[in-house]
């Protein structure tokens, strides 16, 4: 049995604001490509204004979930980084450092370990659109 290990960027382009897509097919194309059915996969956005989860890509959990970040971090309130850098995303910082930046999936068989209505989210909450890329690093047999 080889360990391997396959990385691939996915590219996203984002509206900001709490923007949360599901990126469950494009995680799961990239490990049926990898050729790899053990192991283990880590989904990872570089950057600090965005996150990775999880969460049932529902309407209604979705929204569920931005109105609890608004409570936990509002924007529209003063943040220390916004007083120095003066670009009004210090709840950004905020809210990716609660989530985030990674989440790792155990991989059996080929498949990815989600629950029935688990999907793997992006969320990006800068206050501007922007172009992600998220690595998805594959080690296993």
């Amino acid at each position: 049995m080889d360990f391997k290990i396959s990385n691939v960027y996915l590219s996203f382009k984002t509206s900001g604001d709490t923007d949360i897509i599901d990126i469950t097919p494009h995680v799961s194309h990239s490990v049926s490509e990898s050729g790899l059915t053990e192991g283990q996969v880590l989904i990872f956005v570089p950057g600090s204004t965005a996150a990775i989860t999880t969460i049932e890509y529902e309407s209604g959990a979705v929204r569920d979930l931005k109105e609890a970040i608004e409570r936990l971090a509002p924007a529209g309130i003063p943040y220390r980084h916004d007083a120095r850098w003066g670009d009004g995303n210090g709840y950004a910082h905020v809210r990716a450092a609660l989530l985030g930046p990674s989440l790792t999936v155990p991989l059996i068989q080929g498949r990815l370990i989600l629950g029935t209505w688990q999907q793997i989210m992006l969320v990006d909450f800068d206050n501007e659109p922007r172009d992600r890329k998220v690595l998805v690093s594959i080690s296993g047999s």
